[in-house]
């Protein structure tokens, strides 16, 4: 009698980041497409990525889109100095606007009085300075200062990458 065997965790795990280092394909069913790279069934393959989240290996599973490619050229992560007994709150509130692609709570430092940044991307410069004054309407007067850092150039985005940490 023969004994079947199904590789670990680990090793699926490894495999896993492996196939999605570089995103997922763009295919019809791109968990169908993982799950037969992997020879688990769809199931199998979801209760994996659920694992790995729920013990924090991942924080999850997004599509990033690109923003030029898109036609939004113009780009500022605006940053508030906000009531700290307000912030979170407000920061919620922020990062629910559909204009936001990220928002998050930093701590002050000094000569740094700003809590909250939110990222804005527009088709043109009118309208991220547009979002600016929604948001500045949505803070309030819980809002005492802010500002918005201007992208100047492309920066290339890569996630994790192990299989060249491996080789190297």
């Amino acid at each position: 009698m023969s004994v079947c065997t199904s590789p670990s965790d680990e090793q699926l795990t490894h495999r896993l980041v492996e196939l999605t280092e570089a995103g997922l394909p763009l295919v019809d069913d791109p968990w169908a497409w993982l799950a037969g790279e992997l020879g688990l069934e769809v199931d199998e393959t979801l209760a994996l990525l659920q694992r790995l989240q729920t013990d924090g290996a991942i924080r999850r599973i997004a599509a990033v889109p690109n923003h030029y490619r898109l036609g939004y050229r113009h780009n500022g992560m605006t940053v508030w100095d906000v009531d700290d007994a307000e912030i979170e709150r407000l920061g919620a509130l922020i990062g629910a606007q559909a204009f936001v692609s990220h928002c998050y709570r930093r701590p002050r430092r000094e000569g740094w009085r700003y809590n909250l940044f939110a990222m804005v991307h527009g088709r043109d410069a009118s309208d991220i300075e547009a979002y600016r004054n929604q948001i500045r309407a949505l803070l309030g007067t819980a809002c005492r200062a802010d500002e918005m850092l201007v992208s100047t150039r492309i920066l290339k985005k890569t996630g994790l990458r192990v299989a060249a940490q491996r080789s190297a």
